[in-house]
């Protein structure tokens, strides 16, 4: 919702105040029915307070992807664009959608094209998104440019789900383990310590292990959740600031296992985007400037505009790719030979095909292999406290008999 300033005239006499409203045509519609005639209004801008809060695009993709489909699936029954816009914004699940789809509405009947509109809602639709429809309402075939956005975010949503499942299962069973070790440290270790001092005798060395790590467990629990806390903001800080990206980003695809699963989910962004960039006719220099936003990693966005700088010298596009190790051969040789045969959309169709079948595939034998071993991993943990226990409890059962 938008707050409007206004100033105008009643029976009562001037009148001024303020007013909010999803769009200005909405506002004066809201002034005429209370008997008010508008000499003047402006819209206030957000500040820190007024606008919402949210990091990246309030919008969820899987939102995003079901607007896109219907809103294809009501262009070709026929349906005007305007009123399609305002069908989807009364049914959307998505608050931030449903806003600026209203706005969007707004714009459209006034005569402005979905683009022009869409272009003001930067922070919901992407340049991929503006550009693919400027190019859809050139040709007039927007009802198939709004299906080819929805399957390019479909496949976009896949790969992103399928890394993200692949990554949180062992968070998710290593912070669960965290939270088992920390009460049994805590907890239950230090019922036993009195006893077995009780009892005196020499303790096994990893029962003195346990003892030391509960003991110092007790004194700097604190301490550890607070590192925690700090490593995890850090870590997003250093993910959002321009300057520490880049080694963010490097180190993720360095990372052992999991590096090679980030790197090839990058690629198919990478060659879906421009694939379909391509595909609805955008100058390939402006979708490369348009990918270097978009693909979501560092590393890659730099050798995309490399290569771009490299087309700008007339160059081949791949020079810089087949000098830099996060773009595999495959890659560039087969975006080279679409240029030498004029299917470089194809070529990074399939390209993309190849790398979305790969995340799917790698993400699949992760958590195949990860699910045992984490359960092994903390059942061994479990199990040393537990025996840490049990081992002088027999000792003193034996010295009793």
């Amino acid at each position: 919702m938008a707050r409007f300033v206004y100033k105008g005239r009643s029976r009562k006499g001037a009148e001024k105040g303020k007013i909010t409203a999803d769009t200005k045509r909405a506002a004066l519609a809201k002034l005429q029915q209370n008997h008010i005639r508008v000499t003047e209004i402006i819209e206030l801008e957000e500040t820190i307070l007024t606008r919402d809060l949210t990091l990246g695009n309030p919008v969820k993709l899987d939102h995003l992807v079901i607007f896109l489909r219907q809103f294809s699936v009501l262009l070709q029954a026929g349906v005007p664009v305007a009123s399609a816009t305002s069908i989807l914004a009364k049914q959307t699940e998505s608050k931030a959608l449903k806003k600026a789809l209203i706005s969007i509405e707004s714009e459209l009947r006034e005569g402005r094209p979905f683009s022009e509109a869409a272009s003001r809602q930067q922070n919901i639709f992407e340049a991929l998104f503006i550009n693919m429809l400027r190019a859809g309402e050139a040709m007039g075939n927007l009802d198939e440019t709004f299906n080819d956005l929805a399957n390019h975010y479909e496949r976009q949503y896949r790969t992103r789900q399928k890394v993200m499942s692949a990554l949180t299962y062992p968070i998710a069973v290593g912070f669960i383990a965290v939270l088992v070790v920390t009460f049994l440290l805590i907890a239950v270790v230090p019922s036993f310590v009195k006893m077995f001092a009780d009892f005196g005798g020499e303790l096994p060395a990893i029962t003195v292990f346990v003892i030391n790590a509960s003991e110092w467990t007790q004194s700097y629990w604190l301490l550890v959740i607070l590192f925690l806390i700090l490593f995890g903001a850090g870590m997003g800080l250093l993910r959002r600031n321009e300057k520490t990206k880049y080694y963010a980003d490097y180190a993720l695809m360095k990372m052992p296992v999991f590096g090679s699963l980030i790197q090839k989910a990058a690629l198919a962004r990478l060659t879906r985007t421009l694939s379909s960039l391509f595909s609805n006719s955008v100058p390939i220099l402006q979708a490369m400037e348009m990918v270097e936003e978009v693909v979501g990693n560092d590393v890659i966005a730099r050798v995309i505009a490399q290569s771009r700088q490299a087309l700008e010298k007339g160059e081949s596009l791949t020079k810089p790719m087949k000098q830099h190790w996060a773009f595999p051969p495959l890659v560039s040789n087969m975006i080279a030979i679409g240029e030498e045969t004029g299917s470089l959309d194809a070529m990074l169709s399939k390209v993309a095909d190849f790398y979305e079948q790969e995340v799917e595939a790698v993400t699949d034998r992760l958590k195949a292999l990860i699910e045992p071993l984490m359960i092994v991993f903390l059942a061994g943990i479990v199990g040393i406290i537990v025996a840490a226990i049990m081992v002088p409890m027999f000792e003193i059962f034996n010295t009793i008999q």
